[in-house]
């Protein structure tokens, strides 16, 4: 069955980080649904902005973070229990420089440094099932040059 608004249903686009340093991960505590959750540095693509761009910008915005994409880990659906559909590219990164004196996104508390098991038993906390898929796959190797992402102008 077709319904009429469905010619204008696209999902949200999304991009998170997997930045590693000293064997720890980059990830953000942020307040989503009246919780205090866990995520990747992530956020929405915004309009004419690549993937990679996208990437960059939401890691330094809710982390302080400017990072340097290294290898592109994965394509993610995901529908919330909201009925909200997502569409996650996932990018690995090192670490370039931090400040500290800049101001993070709204919502956004604080960009802290765990391990993969402590992510692990943090479990309850992630903010979607996507952060501990996305780290499962990048610790299980699963990473593509960069060239696998196209943009075409």
């Amino acid at each position: 069955m077709t319904f009429e608004n469905d010619r204008f249903w696209q999902p949200d686009t999304t991009v998170a980080t997997i930045v590693v340093r000293d064997g720890k991960l980059l990830m953000v505590e942020e307040h989503a649904e009246g919780r205090l959750v866990l995520n990747q540095p992530a956020g929405h693509l915004e309009p004419d902005e690549s993937l990679l761009d996208a990437a960059v910008r939401e890691t330094l915005e809710e982390s302080a973070w400017t990072v340097r994409l290294t290898q592109f880990v994965g394509a993610y659906q995901w529908k919330a229990e909201t009925g909200r559909h997502y569409l996650r590219f996932a990018f690995a990164a090192e670490p370039v420089t931090h400040d500290a004196a800049l101001a993070l996104d709204e919502g956004i508390v604080r960009a802290v440094w765990m391990t993969p098991e402590e992510l692990q038993q943090a479990h309850a906390r992630h903010r979607s099932p996507l952060v501990w898929k996305v780290v499962e796959d990048y610790l299980a190797g699963r990473r593509f040059p960069l060239t696998a992402v196209n943009q075409l102008t």
